[in-house]
């Protein structure tokens, strides 16, 4: 699908701690509604362009903020884990919702598009930082979070914020992924139905981390990212639809 994209680009967004690169990938036909797509530990890579662009392919302009632009990295190899867990170690409440307003706002002024038309994806360390920017920042239309650990314990773990989500949540977990254990799934579910969050949870058997990362074939599980990405599309569908064109 993303050779339908009409237009991909850098565009450098400021925020108060200096300027920010962003990815973004513009839909065939002038976008009325977007999705943040916050990256995993390895930056904005090529494979969060790929899925910056399947949003464009879906009629949503696609925008990926570059979350490292503080540590002079951009991206790094699938193979430097131990290089990126510091970078994203770092990366806490502040930065992180610095950075998502930053991107919401070049949304609203440069592209048109507010926050309420403006959802939120995350992938791993992303995750984290979808799941942080929907507890800080009102308004969103709504927030999908693909395998974020950290979410519920750690040291930037924000579970217990869940009362001030206020927009629809979406949450994809491997059932064998060792970074969210049951427990913890268990934790943050329980407090998103407490604080009567609108959630949809789902764990699929036979996968673990990064099970939708098809650029990672050992980790890749093609029928549960088929069957997750199908459902992240209907929930975005759902939650924030097309508007009828008036130009």
């Amino acid at each position: 699908m993303s050779e339908r994209v009409l237009k991909t680009e850098w565009v450098s967004l400021s925020t108060k701690d200096g300027p920010m690169r962003a990815y973004v990938a513009h839909p065939p036909v002038r976008a009325d509604r977007a999705v943040l797509v916050l990256q995993e530990a390895f930056g904005v890579n090529d494979h969060i362009q790929d899925v910056t662009r399947r949003w464009a392919a879906h009629g949503y302009l696609g925008l990926a903020p570059d979350l490292f632009h503080r540590t002079g990295v951009e991206t790094l190899g699938y193979e430097q884990h131990d290089e990126a867990m510091p970078l994203i170690g770092a990366i806490g409440v502040d930065p992180i919702v610095t950075d998502v307003t930053a991107a919401l706002e070049y949304l609203a002024g440069t592209e048109g598009i507010p926050a309420a038309r403006t959802a939120v994806n995350g992938f791993c360390f992303g995750g984290r930082a979808a799941f942080t920017a929907a507890t800080a920042i009102p308004g969103l239309a709504a927030t999908v979070v693909f395998y974020g650990p950290g979410i519920a314990a750690g040291p930037h773990a924000v579970v217990d914020r869940a009362p001030s989500i206020d927009a629809p949540i979406l949450l994809h977990v491997g059932a064998d992924d060792p970074t969210i254990p049951g427990d913890q799934v268990k934790a943050i579910d329980t407090a998103l139905t407490r604080a009567r969050v609108d959630l949809e949870s789902h764990v699929y058997a036979g996968a673990g981390h990064a099970f939708a990362c098809d650029a990672r074939p050992h980790l890749y599980r093609p029928q549960p990212a088929r069957t997750a990405w199908q459902r992240t599309y209907e929930f975005l569908e759902r939650h924030l639809p097309a508007e009828a064109r008036t130009r």
